[in-house]
């Protein structure tokens, strides 16, 4: 299963990635943006926003890929590693 995490803290990258292993999933993470984001965004399971701490702009680009790809979007406020593990432990299993 693969998931595209958007938004979040930078210094976090490497945490969310581990936690989306040990749930058995492959994950890209962009806190920021660098360039055109939806090149880089691919055909992920699901996109992850963390709805506090990413731009307008890179929601834009995210939701518009998602509706093209018929992607689901889970939504969430806070961008803990707590939070996180609650998204991924409700709909990767």
């Amino acid at each position: 299963m693969s998931v595209v995490i958007i938004g979040g803290n930078e210094c976090m990258v490497c945490q969310y990635e581990g936690i989306c292993r040990k749930h058995g999933c492959k994950a890209k993470v962009f806190a920021k943006e660098n360039g055109a984001i939806r090149k880089k965004l691919g055909c992920p399971d699901f996109f992850i926003l963390f709805t506090n701490t990413v731009s307008h702009k890179m929601v834009k680009s995210a939701l518009q890929e998602a509706r093209r790809n018929h992607i689901p979007v889970l939504r969430c406020h806070s961008s803990s590693a707590a939070a996180l593990q609650e998204l991924l432990k409700e709909h990767c299993g």
